[in-house]
């Protein structure tokens, strides 16, 4: 075997030079997971061009953007560090269900390397090598795996690596059970900077700032889906990359969700547009401390922007006055006020799980912050046997998740919450458009992504 043609840090190194046909790895977030395997199987296509002899890949990533990342930032990159000469191509490849953007390279004396978003149809489609990226991530991952291990049964290779996503899924089923079929590499934040990954572990955990999301994407532990409202497996099916970009934007009538913060908790707006019947994430505002001034002029600015049907706030106790200007500026009829209590958390909650299981919700893929703070919101039981819902472990008591799920109440298909003004959505015409101006006072996400 050939050594490797870029340096790599030490857990990288023991995670190529080991070819065990069935290979799993749970990796932190940022060290480079998809670089390492990209480099094993142009490392191996190198082997068989040697040899004469032709190797079969396919990459199944849980998108076509991180498809496109895994063949331009890893294969084609290895390809051209081990000098292979090679031909690349997109097609349209065409399954059973329906047509799937592909990307791949045919390397020296005829081996090819394919790379597509993962789903049963794609699983089943080639008689190949595969390497299942960000596993954990893959929607229907217990039906990809059913359709891709017959597939591969025939003394093929199987790569999966993942950093975790909670208490379900097939890679977690496969991470935990006890059998000796599968090579197992773990590889967590403490690890990895002791093997030599550049990172300020301290750093890192402020930035993220959210102890549940740290502990599942750096310290890699499978947190309890047992209470969550929402489980991870539930968040992760509604993220599409085209969702959480205002340049996204279609031109449709948006709902706004507005949780009112300013000391300890955040001040957020949530902008969901209607396409059809699903809601789609085109941006979320947060402010921390910021005054009430601030905080109109940030909401203003998003009225300006889009075409806004209905607005939904959160009115509970220094919401008052704010709810009052909003309906003021915007009509009464277009700005509802929402006074929390345990019963119209429980509308929405159920309204936005709903949406979740429906799918007629897409979020931002990748968004940590919201991912975490969907997930941290638990249903429990008061003294009095009446539901009430909890975020433990938070300092902003899972505002994104309310500002998310007032935003849903203001789209409609929600029982009227009791204590709540309730108006009915106003027909918006295209002369009512309102037009765009540049966004103020709002701070952007800082999110960490890995290789």
């Amino acid at each position: 075997m050939k050594a490797p043609a870029v340096p790599l840090y030490d857990y990288q190194r023991r995670w190529f030079r080991d070819r065990s046909r069935f290979k799993l790895g749970k990796f932190a977030r940022q060290t480079g997971k998809t670089f390492t395997t990209t480099l094993e199987i142009v490392d191996d296509c190198f082997e068989a061009a040697v040899l004469e002899k032709r190797r079969r890949w396919v990459i199944l990533s849980r998108g076509e953007r991180q498809a496109a990342e895994a063949m331009n930032e890893g294969i084609k990159r290895h390809a051209a560090a081990y000098k292979l000469g090679f031909e690349a191509q997109e097609f349209d490849w065409r399954g059973d269900l329906g047509s799937y953007r592909a990307l791949e390279v045919t390397l020296p004396h005829g081996s090819k390397i394919t790379a597509l978003p993962a789903n049963p149809d794609t699983a089943r489609g080639f008689s190949a090598n595969v390497f299942l990226d960000e596993f954990a991530f893959h929607r229907d991952s217990i039906a990809i795996w059913k359709a891709l291990f017959p597939v591969i049964s025939a003394g093929l290779d199987l790569r999966a690596t993942s950093t975790t996503n909670g208490k379900a899924g097939k890679f977690y089923e496969l991470d935990t059970a006890s059998d000796h079929i599968w090579s197992r590499h773990v590889v967590d934040i403490y690890q990895a900077v002791a093997d030599g990954l550049p990172r300020n572990i301290a750093e890192l955990r402020a930035g993220i700032a959210d102890e549940d999301a740290w502990a599942q994407e750096y310290e890699l532990k499978y947190l309890d889906e047992a209470s969550a409202w929402l489980s991870y497996d539930l968040i992760s099916s509604c993220e599409d990359e085209h969702a959480g970009h205002p340049d996204g934007y279609q031109g449709g009538v948006c709902y706004l969700g507005v949780d009112i913060g300013r000391r300890n908790d955040l001040f957020v707006i949530q902008v969901l547009e209607e396409i059809g019947d699903v809601l789609w994430d085109r941006e979320r505002i947060e402010l921390k401390r910021a005054t009430f001034a601030s905080q109109d002029m940030a909401l203003d600015e998003v009225v300006r922007r889009y075409r806004v049907g209905r607005i939904c706030m959160d009115q509970t106790g220094m919401g008052e006055k704010p709810v009052e200007d909003a309906q003021r500026r915007y009509g009464a009829s277009r700005v509802e006020g929402v006074l929390f209590s345990g019963s119209t958390k429980l509308v929405m909650a159920t309204a936005g799980k709903q949406r979740f299981e429906d799918r007629t919700v897409r979020i931002r893929e990748g968004d940590v912050p919201l991912r975490s703070d969907l997930h941290k919101l638990r249903k429990v039981s008061g003294p009095t046997g009446t539901p009430r819902f909890v975020a433990e472990r938070d300092e902003d008591h899972a505002d994104r998740t309310w500002a998310m799920f007032l935003a849903i109440n203001a789209a409609g298909d929600a029982v009227e919450p009791a204590g709540a003004t309730v108006a009915p959505s106003p027909i918006i015409r295209p002369s009512q458009a309102f037009g765009y101006g540049p966004l103020i006072a709002h701070r952007r996400l800082n999110l960490f992504r890995g290789r």
